[in-house]
């Protein structure tokens, strides 16, 4: 009998109770529209792994590990899929470990993260119309990603770009680490006169950076700067893999890395 499995790969996050609302949440959905496939979990940040392995006595694999576990248990098909919403750094990473094992595994496939396909894109816009902007009302809707030095970091432009093709005009993009900068962001949201906001993290987790970059009290936190700049700001610290309409996209993306030659 064939052994299948797809591997969920995450940034990962020390925040126990976001990460059952999140990560959790992407592979219980994974394991219910895959019930062929067994699905196992992997992080790509070592800091995080430690810290929980420190703080909590729990450990979760890296990719390395998890993928050396799947070729000694003799897996058959292996599907791996990242929550990450970028191709950066991470995704990278995965991409060489991943092709490490080639050969070990009969079939080994990749999935690819949220933002890769110009179609991509045009699903996550509609995911934000039908789940983010309900949350912002008559308010201007900013999206705070986590942003890049690598150059994947144009993906945040190109999602801004997108949602002004689709006639979202109130909804802009920033980062906390790459381009645009909240400054950016601002400046540009000024120029419609709208003083009302609503910032979301545009991340898979509501982690550190929702908590403090975003809704922290730091004059340079995104919520006190818009505050600063005369902004009526509420903040809502929900990570994407809380909404249903965007765990579907990982798991369209799983599909198709199942169904491609």
């Amino acid at each position: 009998m064939s052994k299948k499995a797809i591997l969920v790969a995450s940034f990962g996050t020390s925040y126990n109770e976001t990460r059952k609302k999140t990560i959790e949440a992407i592979e219980k959905q994974v394991a219910e529209t895959f019930p062929d496939y067994e699905v196992r979990r992997a992080f790509t940040s070592r800091m995080i792994i430690r810290k929980l392995k420190e703080r909590d006595g729990n450990h979760v694999d890296y990719v390395t590990e998890a993928m050396d576990k799947l070729s000694s248990e003799g897996f058959d098909e292996v599907i791996v899929q990242p929550t990450h919403i970028v191709n950066g750094e991470e995704y990278d990473d995965i991409v060489r470990i991943v092709t490490d094992h080639v050969g070990h595994i009969k079939t080994l496939k990749m999935g690819t993260p949220l933002l890769t396909s110009s179609a991509d894109y045009d699903r996550a816009v509609e995911a934000i119309r039908k789940c983010l902007l309900p949350l912002a009302g008559e308010r201007d809707l900013v999206l705070m990603g986590h942003g890049t030095v690598h150059y994947s970091n144009s993906a945040y432009c190109q999602l801004q770009m997108k949602l002004y093709g689709a006639g979202l005009r109130n909804v802009f993009v920033t980062t906390v680490e790459g381009y645009p900068e909240f400054g950016d962001t601002i400046a540009v949201m000024n120029e419609r006169k709208c003083r009302k906001a609503v910032a979301i993290p545009f991340m898979v987790v509501a982690g550190d950076h929702a908590e403090n970059d975003m809704a922290g009290d730091e004059e340079d936190s995104l919520c006190s700067m818009l505050k600063a700049e005369g902004y009526d700001v509420e903040c809502v610290v929900r990570g994407l893999g809380e909404f249903p309409g965007f765990r579907q996209l990982f798991m369209d993306h799983i599909r198709y890395a199942i169904e491609k030659p």
